[in-house]
């Protein structure tokens, strides 16, 4: 395929350079309906999976090749890059903005795990975009220019140096897909290379660069539906944003500011060709830093979601911690006695044979036992009350009222590892406090405690007079 593609585009650039003009508008037309050639058959194939972000980008290939029929002269009458605001232009920035909302789409799933960096990226591609076009485009602009056509062709290539810088972001994150990725890149670079090539000979050279640079850009983009990977282009990225990063304030504060500043100095050097940088520029960058700062108020809230859950839960079972269980006991004895409750009531647990089955399997196995009993006592607790673990292999249980029925009796069922299926047994003491009652937290744990190791000291009395028997 990239042999493929290498000669195509040799051919049609050695062949548009050597023919007549009424033959090159011929050769380019030809070559403009390449993609939408390879992006018909790819659908109709059943190739790509997902058909809408392709057909999208088609319908923009689409009516590209229809204003450049349509306008036949455009590229080889040397129009293309002197913004001039004709139809023309509008035709080719819509089409463009068509085919750049396809890409969009294909790629969104791609971008999800790292919607900060692709916004960065972006932001890059904007900033860049002034400076070029105030200090290389503007100042070589011919007099046939409006002020219309300034802003379109740079909107068309701020735009494009945005999606570009995307491009290579997620080209440098994806573990699959990167064929059509760099294809797109390709096409990207190329059309950017277009527009100052068109600029750049609008007024003495041949318009001969800026045709070949096109045509590379149809022809690599042609080639994107066809790789056998394409279709991996619409899988989700599996890596996940990293909260933890530093934000990056002055990267968002130069992006701000370029702008601003490229516009500054043109008011100094009383240079009006680039007038339009501050607004095209900045309506494109400002959305973009605002999506940023969003992104890192989400990113901050998630953190500190993230961080208020390990303070107050068990890592392993998930389940209250001993600060968070030992809390939430003082409120309700605070509401039994205010009135809230009439009953509160603390249940202690204790596994019975955990600790051969953690030293026989190993600690993988004794987590895999911790979480089935979390999750059978959880199961089996009330719509009120609230599950902890405490350390090791002890649980609690705080009832807001009665405790529920059968609350132990799920935990001695059997538990399967894998390699075996085993059993835990459980001692467990309760203790309530009533409205009136005036306990304190640690007068009901104690209570649940001892009662706890009375119930364990029986079983393992039970356990020795069978073993004599």
């Amino acid at each position: 395929m990239h042999a493929g593609v290498l000669v195509a585009t040799v051919t049609a650039s050695a062949a548009y350079t050597v023919a007549s003009p009424a033959l090159r508008v011929v050769i380019f037309a030809m070559v403009t309906l390449v993609p939408v050639a390879t992006f018909a058959g790819a659908l109709a194939s059943g190739h790509l999976r997902e058909r809408r972000p392709w057909t999208v980008a088609a319908a923009g290939l689409l009516l590209l090749a229809g204003c450049m029929a349509f306008w036949s002269d455009w590229v080889p009458g040397h129009h293309f890059g002197r913004a001039e605001g004709r139809p023309a232009d509008f035709g080719i920035a819509t089409a463009h903005l068509l085919f750049l909302a396809g890409a969009a789409l294909l790629l969104r799933r791609r971008g999800v795990g790292d919607v900060a960096g692709l916004l960065d990226a972006a932001l890059f591609g904007v900033c860049v975009a002034g400076p070029t076009w105030a200090w290389l485009i503007a100042p070589r602009l011919t007099g046939s220019a409006t002020t219309t056509g300034e802003m379109l062709a740079l909107s068309d290539i701020a735009v494009l140096a945005a999606v570009l810088a995307c491009l290579y972001r997620i080209s440098r994150r994806a573990a699959e897909g990167r064929g059509p990725i760099r294809y797109l890149m390709i096409c990207c670079a190329a059309t950017l290379g277009s527009h100052i090539s068109g600029t750049l000979t609008a007024r003495t050279g041949s318009a001969v660069p800026t045709a070949i640079l096109l045509m590379m850009a149809y022809l690599t983009i042609a080639a994107a539906p066809l790789l056998a990977d394409a279709p991996r282009l619409t899988d989700p990225d599996r890596q996940t944003a990293d909260a933890s990063s530093r934000p990056p304030l002055l990267w968002i504060g130069a992006a701000l500011c370029a702008n601003p500043l490229i516009a500054m100095i043109q008011g100094v050097r009383h240079d009006a060709v680039a007038g339009v940088v501050l607004p095209v520029c900045s309506m494109l960058a400002v959305p973009l830093v605002l999506l940023r700062l969003r992104q890192m108020s989400l990113l901050r809230s998630r953190a500190e979601r993230t961080l208020a859950h390990h303070a107050l839960h068990d890592e392993l079972t998930g389940l209250a911690n001993r600060r968070h269980i030992t809390a939430e006991i003082d409120r309700a004895l605070t509401d039994l006695e205010r009135g809230g409750l009439d009953e509160v009531t603390v249940i202690l647990l204790d596994l019975d044979g955990f600790k051969p089955i953690n030293d026989r399997y190993g600690h993988q196995a004794g987590d895999l036992v911790l979480r089935t009993v979390a999750e059978r006592l959880t199961g089996a607790a009330g719509p009120a009350d609230l599950v902890g673990r405490i350390g090791g292999d002890e649980f609690v249980v705080l009832c807001r009222g009665h405790a529920a029925a059968g609350l132990t009796a799920l935990v001695g069922h059997p538990i399967e590892l894998g390699v075996a299926s085993v059993r835990v047994g459980v001692s467990a003491g309760a203790a309530s406090a009533v409205r009136g009652g005036h306990f304190d937290r640690d007068t009901l744990i104690g209570l649940a405690d001892a009662a706890m190791y009375a119930e364990k000291a029986a079983h393992r009395r039970r356990r020795e007079s069978v073993s004599l028997t």
